[in-house]
C-alpha cells in the first residue's frame, strides 16, 4: 500500500542532497534543536533544503513514521536518515559528520 506523505518525504529526500526536517527555518528557527543543527550545518559549510513541520502538519508525524525516530528535527544525506540534534552534534565534534558528507559526495566548504 502506498502512502503520499512517504513519497512526498522521498521526493523531497532525493531533490538535495542533504535535507533538514526542522521546525521553523534556518533564518528563523523555532526551537533549539532545530537551531543546533542549522549551526552545525553552516560551521560545516554545507548547502541543505530544510522544510519546516510546523508549516505542515502531514510531514511532522509522517517523518517521524517514515523514520521510525520520534523527534524533530531530522537530517538526512542523500536520502539516508542521520539523526536527530544530539547525533549530529555529537557527529560534528567527532568528525564524523564532516565524514559523511565526503563520503557521500557532498561538497563541504569548511
Amino acid at each position: 500500500m502506498s502512502n503520499p506523505v512517504f513519497e512526498r518525504i522521498e521526493g523531497y529526500n532525493k531533490a538535495d542532497d542533504v535535507v533538514l526536517y526542522m521546525k521553523g527555518t534556518p533564518t528563523f528557527p523555532q526551537c533549539g534543536f532545530s537551531a543546533a543543527v542549522v549551526d552545525v550545518l553552516a560551521h560545516s559549510g554545507v548547502a541543505f533544503q530544510s522544510y519546516d513541520v510546523l508549516q505542515d502538519p502531514e510531514i511532522r508525524e509522517g517523518i517521524k513514521a517514515f523514520s521510525d525516530w520520534p523527534t524533530i528535527p531530522q537530517l538526512y544525506i542523500k536520502g539516508e536518515f542521520v539523526g536527530g540534534c544530539d547525533i549530529v552534534r555529537e557527529m560534528f565534534s567527532t568528525g564524523e559528520l564532516k565524514q559523511a558528507f565526503e563520503s557521500a559526495g557532498v561538497q563541504v566548504d569548511a
